[in-house]
């Protein structure tokens, strides 16, 4: 570490002891410079250890969750009106799953192993609006994700290895759970010995 000199006029009162004519002794001299060389590496090893603990770290995803992209996907093992589906999904501290384009569609599908397993996702229809809108309150883009079926009052959308379909939201499928993973920051303090 590279060490500064630091000079100082000194102006004491008479009263103190210490002649103003009398040089700085070689003892108050070295105590100024240690000082300095102290105060200085004390702020280097506070930035250092604000950098080593404020790392992000990303988060896991839970037990008998997957990690698809930025996502955690729950995939359930029982069937279930959509309502409930959504009802579920909420207790886990999650969302039916919003698809955001056709390779993440395409990386869902991939993921369902056979053919005749339907997962609700988070799209139903709006008879307000007369269009399918998404939990999260947007609107879907028919194409990004084509939907085969009836669109009208009470129905919903499932997912199956090949398609995406409307059906009565009263019917019972299986569904997927999603979560985001989210950076966070460890404030764990280390120490730098």
């Amino acid at each position: 570490m590279e060490s500064q000199l630091v000079y100082a006029d000194l102006n004491l009162p008479r009263d103190s002891g210490i002649e103003r004519s009398s040089p700085p002794s070689l003892l108050q001299m070295i105590f100024i410079r240690q000082n300095t060389s102290v105060e200085k590496t004390s702020v280097d090893a506070q930035e250092n250890r604000k950098e080593a603990t404020e790392r992000p770290i990303l988060l896991t995803c839970p037990m008998h969750w997957q990690q698809i992209r930025e996502k955690c996907l729950y995939f359930s093992e029982t069937s279930k009106p959509w309502n409930d589906s959504l009802a579920d999904c909420s207790t886990r501290e999650s969302s039916l799953l919003l698809i955001q384009d056709q390779e993440e569609l395409r990386l869902m599908q991939n993921l369902i192993n056979k053919d005749g397993i339907l997962f609700w996702i988070g799209l139903n229809f709006t008879l307000s609006g007369k269009s399918w809108k998404w939990i999260n309150g947007s609107f879907l883009n028919s194409n990004i994700l084509p939907i085969f079926g009836d669109a009208r009052e009470d129905c919903c959308v499932y997912i199956s290895k090949t398609q995406c379909i409307s059906d009565y939201c009263a019917a019972k499928n299986r569904w997927i759970c999603q979560k985001e993973l989210k950076p966070v920051r460890n404030k764990g303090i280390y120490s730098s010995n």
